[in-house]
């Protein structure tokens, strides 16, 4: 993986994953920029996916960027929030795909967060068995996780991203400017997966998030960018050794199966995926106190360190045991093996129930 100088106004770091070598393009105004965009295009056709929220704000740029590469242009705009991430919205996309005649060199372009990065790619892994996409994400969650790798799904009533696929993009486009319009909620789940890759495989960029959080939250361009690029850089390098998960990618779900049986349980929307996977970071650092693989102080620095960015690191005990019981059909998906026995899930509600009798 390379990063251009600095110095320059646009900066590419590059995935090279088995199945595909793409670009990370990171700079200021990008969307109106239609070289961002075409030597990623092929064909005549794109159909952009957005959501209601996204959609008034930067659909008109990017349609006219798009345009100006010669492509006719199609949209469609989803309700925005995780519980649209749904078999039925799926079959919308793929039903503009059918209506505009788009075929296998056609392209789709996701614009927005997490859900709609997920559920555009799953669409492109599956219209014609695959066509062209590029992620343009939103959010600082989408920029520093779900954009990158090639992880595609829906959900399904019974757990969260269980119907998908592995299908890379063919770029990842980064408009730093659209982050100026993110609310705090959802820039603190971004800084949760942020601090995640400190834990999981870089205790440096761990100490930098505690010595730069306030820093994070206050939104300062520069801290904000190497925070973005140092986790791309790390979910590049994971991806790049382990694209479909069949060892060290699955430490990428650090937090994940306790954070995905929160929402399940809660309701999909209730709490974002950020605000979940921080809750499911300190449970999954708490258990490994517990089984004598972590020194505590790791897991007080952690709770602190999320506590800072204004993220939930606890939940009230009816959710506890809603997640034991999820976690059972999601254990699969976890990086710590020893989580993946009901026993284990059982005692640690019980544990977190004594330690946090407030919460009962």
């Amino acid at each position: 993986m390379t990063s251009v100088s600095p110095a320059e106004r646009t900066r590419v770091l590059e995935v090279k994953a088995e199945s595909r070598t793409y670009p990370i393009i990171f700079g200021d105004g990008l969307l109106g920029d239609p070289a961002n965009f075409s030597p990623y295009l092929p064909g005549d056709k794109v159909l952009v996916v957005t959501n209601e929220t996204v959609g008034p704000l930067y659909l008109s740029k990017l349609r006219e960027s798009l345009t100006a590469t010669g492509k006719n242009i199609f949209t469609i705009e989803l309700p925005d929030g995780e519980q649209y991430k749904s078999m039925e919205w799926l079959n919308a996309i793929l039903d503009k795909c059918m209506e505009h005649k788009l075929d296998r060199k056609s392209s789709l372009v996701a614009l927005g967060g997490g859900v709609v990065g997920d559920i555009t790619g799953f669409a492109a892994a599956c219209f014609v068995r695959g066509v062209p996409f590029i992620q343009v994400p939103t959010t600082l969650l989408a920029v520093v996780d779900s954009s990158v790798g090639g992880k595609t799904a829906v959900n399904h009533p019974k757990g969260k991203n269980m119907i998908g696929a592995f299908y890379q993009p063919r770029a990842v486009v980064v408009d730093t400017a659209v982050l100026s319009t993110l609310d705090d909620r959802q820039l603190a789940a971004g800084i949760a997966e942020i601090v995640k890759y400190g834990l999981i495989r870089d205790e440096p960029f761990f100490r930098w998030c505690e010595e730069n959080m306030d820093a994070m939250v206050a939104r300062d361009p520069a801290t904000l960018l190497y925070a973005m690029e140092r986790s791309c850089i790390n979910k590049a390098e994971v991806v790049e050794a382990d694209e479909k998960e069949g060892g060290v990618r699955a430490t990428l779900n650090l937090g994940h199966t306790f954070g995905h049986a929160i929402e399940a349980s809660m309701g999909y929307g209730q709490w974002l995926h950020g605000e979940a996977v921080a809750a499911g970071m300190v449970m999954a650092c708490e258990m490994s106190v517990r089984l004598g693989w972590l020194d505590e102080s790791v897991t007080k620095r952690t709770e602190k360190l999320l506590a800072r960015a204004s993220l939930p690191v606890s939940c009230l005990r009816p959710i506890w045991i809603a997640v034991a019981h999820c976690s059972l059909e999601m254990a699969a998906e976890d990086a710590m093996p020893q989580l993946r026995s009901f026993n284990a899930y059982a005692a640690r509600v019980e544990r977190l129930s004594a330690r946090y009798p407030h919460f009962c």
